[in-house]
């Protein structure tokens, strides 16, 4: 398996909530809320380059028919500003499958005792540990990054 940090992100048309690995891959842990909208992309290059990371993993939310959705092409739209933005960094933009993310998150912190209208930021980074968990699961069956790779 690559050794480096990587980052996920659950992309919202409100929030965008982020999470890192550590270099070896082994544990996802939340990171920040990022406000979606103007000044986003910035804040997240400043993210890459501070954690030096190798790879960013944005989830792509689709339907359970599998089929795009509106938030499908903010999360494209969003990966397409990054892979822009990035210039001389040396790092791998890759879409992957999110579907219920956010479910699995909310579930998560609703066990714990957190409700939804008071956890809004916390379940944004938790969906995207659990993209991030996901990647990481994939990427220790193939050997390598995975995801579909953003031009």
């Amino acid at each position: 398996m690559v050794t480096g940090v990587r980052i996920a992100l659950d992309v919202g048309s409100v929030r965008i909530g982020v999470a890192k690995c550590d270099p070896e891959g082994l544990i996802a842990t939340p990171l920040v809320t990022v406000a979606a909208g103007a000044g986003a992309v910035a804040e997240i290059v400043g993210l890459i380059a501070e954690h030096n990371a190798i790879c960013i993993y944005i989830g792509k939310p689709t339907n359970l028919a599998g089929k795009d959705t509106a938030s499908t092409l903010s999360a494209l739209e969003l990966a397409r500003d990054l892979a822009l933005q990035i210039g001389e960094l040396s790092v791998s933009i890759r879409l992957i499958d999110e579907r219920l993310s956010t479910v699995s998150a909310q579930r998560g912190l609703h066990e714990v005792g957190r409700n939804t209208k008071q956890s809004r930021d916390a379940i944004d980074q938790a969906a995207a540990v659990v993209i991030l968990e996901h990647a990481l699961a994939s990427e220790r069956h193939a050997g390598n990054l995975v995801g579909e790779v953003v031009i």
